[in-house]
């Protein structure tokens, strides 16, 4: 490193003393890289030893040992500080960079407390894991000993796939099945690939499947196999489906051409990036290239539609949300991010109408003012009567947010019981839903969630599952001796 001499150039300001081949600089530009991030990591993780106080840790749903990695990457231990933050998550570079640090580890810094910004966890732990990846630190999924018992996990989320994963090192045989041709859920599908990378996702998976875990892609549960169907041939079964129902608005125009759904149109973004033939995207359907895009909604996924929108060449973006900045329910980082990159937020505003005959040309909107507080805690938005106002549009995306699907109806499984707003009902003290040997977790059981607690719930369940499954073997050997 010392004798690099475009790294004396930046270091000393000299001119860069000799000529090199383009393969050569491109190995000097990674080379500093490389240096610049094992810097910064180390300076971030070094300013964590000035507290004493671990609240990152405990403001973590997977509670993950944040004061220790930070200190090991501190001291150079990178592959220590890998294997520690590997022990609490199977996913701990997704979590670096798609978690939102603000709202947990790094908003609840003492550094931050103090006034001096949050050590910056995320971009840690993305950084040493991708660099476990880089020097294959990152092992291989090693069955244990077969004991015989079969798992069918439905849905290949991030709940899914951990659970996956802990059952199959404990040495069941592990089936995971999905509706889409590709696992990963919305980790695939429905965050945009400039924030989490679509490699990432498919690596991880494709050690799941090296390790002996069988997929079943594209497979629909109520179509291919009923519920029941699927209990015959597994020991368990895990549903960790996630919540796919988008929520929808109630206004004249709502059908109309141009007003899409978020999912739809994040689909087909993340569709083109893996390379597939994406009709909806060469027509223009579902890209906003030239376009005066409205989207509506003040959540995490309204984000990913108002970045993916700018990145695909929107002559205008703006973001309509009913409430103010102070209580929207999505990251303050991402909005930051999306406002310098063009978008155009309009607080306390909601469309009432959808305005355009064959195609939208625009939304009437009405101004909001907040009022007393709901059951929630949160002050309830009021139309200002007399505000109303047209906003031009050719493309509207939905972004309000996702509600569970009717399981019951879909799986034909009417023993499956559900809660009042349609989540999997359970027994949270085993995490069973109603159905004796069906578990479920993630966002089909706490509704639309983070994917840090899917990846808790998926660790949770695998306990539960454990032990349940003992029982059923013990039980099957006592009924043999019987015999």
């Amino acid at each position: 490193m010392a004798d690099n001499p475009m790294l004396k150039f930046v270091g000393t300001g000299q001119a860069y003393p000799e000529k090199r081949s383009a393969d050569d600089r491109a190995d000097d530009f990674l080379e500093i890289s490389r240096s610049f991030l094992l810097e910064r990591a180390e300076e971030q993780a070094s300013r964590c030893s000035q507290c004493g106080v671990p609240y990152c840790s405990t403001h973590c749903p997977l509670h993950n040992h944040i004061p220790d990695w930070l200190r090991l990457t501190a001291e150079g231990r990178l592959r220590e500080a890998y294997e520690l933050s590997n022990l609490t998550s199977t996913m701990p570079e997704i979590c670096g960079r798609i978690c939102p640090q603000d709202r947990l580890c790094e908003g609840n810094c003492v550094i931050e407390f103090s006034g001096h910004g949050a050590v910056t966890i995320g971009s840690v732990e993305k950084y040493i894991t991708d660099t476990a990846w880089k020097e294959g630190w990152v092992e291989p999924l090693v069955p244990g000993k077969p004991l015989g018992q079969s798992v069918g996990v439905i849905g290949s989320g991030p709940a899914g796939l951990t659970t996956a994963e802990y059952l199959r090192v404990a040495g069941y045989e592990v089936h995971v099945y999905d509706r889409h041709d590709r696992a990963g859920g919305l980790l695939t599908y429905g965050i945009p690939g400039f924030k989490l990378e679509k490699d990432v996702v498919m690596r991880r998976v494709q050690r799941l499947k090296d390790g002996g875990i069988i997929f079943h892609e594209g497979f629909e549960v109520g179509r291919e196999a009923t519920l029941e169907e699927l209990r015959a041939r597994h020991d368990a079964i895990l549903i960790a489906t996630g919540v796919y129902k988008p929520r929808d608005i109630k206004a004249p125009g709502v059908g109309a051409a141009g007003v899409v759904k978020a999912l739809d149109f994040l689909t087909a973004s993340n569709r083109a990036g893996f390379g597939d033939s994406v009709p909806e995207h060469e027509d223009g359907t579902l890209h906003a290239n030239g376009k005066k895009v409205v989207v509506i909604g003040g959540g995490d996924t309204a984000m990913d539609c108002v970045r993916t929108a700018i990145r695909q060449g929107a002559t205008s973006v703006k973001c309509l949300y009913r409430r103010d900045r102070d209580n929207m329910p999505g990251s303050q980082r991402e909005v930051q991010n999306a406002e310098e990159e063009g978008v155009e937020f309009v607080w306390l505003s909601a469309p009432i109408a959808f305005e355009g005959t064959e195609h939208v040309t625009g939304v009437k909107v009405t101004k909001m003012r907040l009022g007393q507080p709901d059951a929630s805690g949160r002050r309830a938005p009021e139309p200002d009567p007399g505000s109303e106002y047209s906003m031009e549009a050719d493309l509207v995306i939905k972004a309000l947010g996702y509600d569970p699907e009717e399981l019951p109806k879909l799986f034909g499984a009417d023993d499956l019981s559900v809660t009042r707003w349609g989540t999997l009902r359970v027994d949270h003290k085993t995490m069973m839903t109603s159905v004796d040997g069906v578990f479920a977790a993630g966002d089909i059981v706490r509704g639309a969630s983070l994917v840090v607690w899917a990846i808790r719930d998926g660790r949770d369940v695998t306990e539960h599952m454990h032990r349940y499954l003992k029982a059923k073997a013990k039980a099957a050997v006592g009924e043999k001796v019987a015999a």
